[in-house]
């Protein structure tokens, strides 16, 4: 009993929270342009088939897309909830996952989904994303969130290069992020996070903060 409560406890505040971020977004969304730009680079990881999302076992079924903003509450608490098991899912090939990156919350969301980018490049996504939401600050573009940072933060799971160094300060994906955007708007994802499964929605009143019912929500689709 007590492991019920303590689901309905987290689901609840779970939904508490993202009522909030479904009206930014909207905002957001309705004042941006429905064209993605071209002139820009994009990680290596990326797909414009599958919304500009960092993409990882790119071969492998089911797909599931997940959208998040680095700055997002109910993000982090998503993935401290559920992050491990979906991680277990990416490393032992059991799915194709495309994170989707957003930055509606404001700047330090496109410098964090930037440096999230660059982690992709050194093959340290799935490290860099759990981190950034272990380190997500109190409060949202408080500037504790800087370039320099966001290198210390890759450093501290294993990001050391010159180069990714050189991404995060050079801003390398910054315009990419506004396709993540744009794209996102297209397939009518307003809120964060927001998990597909083959492109159908999980129900983030009893799926999304009870870690078991999202674990028999993949079974259902084939992964075991």
């Amino acid at each position: 009993m007590a492991t019920s409560n303590s689901g309905d406890k987290g689901t609840r505040n779970l939904v508490i929270i993202m009522v909030g971020f479904i009206v930014t977004v909207g905002v957001v969304f309705s004042i941006i342009s429905n064209r993605a730009s071209s002139n820009f680079e994009i990680p290596a990881a990326v797909s414009p088939t599958d919304g500009y999302g960092i993409v990882l076992n790119p071969t492998a079924t089911p797909k599931i897309d997940v959208y998040v903003d680095y700055q997002c509450p109910a993000c982090r608490a998503f993935e401290l909830m559920n992050g491990g098991y979906l991680n277990e899912v990416i490393a032992q090939n059991k799915a194709k996952v495309v994170f989707h990156p957003m930055t509606f919350i404001g700047p330090e969301s496109i410098l964090a989904a930037n440096a999230a980018a660059c982690s992709a490049d050194e093959n340290r996504f799935v490290d860099m994303n759990l981190a950034l939401f272990q380190n997500q600050p109190a409060g949202e573009n408080t500037g504790k969130w800087g370039n320099e940072t966001l290198i210390a933060l890759g450093n501290s799971v294993g990001i050391t290069s010159e180069k990714f160094k050189q991404c995060v300060n050079d801003g390398k994906y910054v315009k990419w992020t506004r396709n993540i955007t744009v794209e996102s708007g297209k397939r009518n994802v307003n809120s964060t996070p927001t998990i597909l499964i083959n492109g159908k929605p999980l129900d983030r009143n009893t799926e999304y903060g009870d870690p078991a019912k999202f674990r028999a929500a993949l079974e259902a689709a084939g992964i075991k």
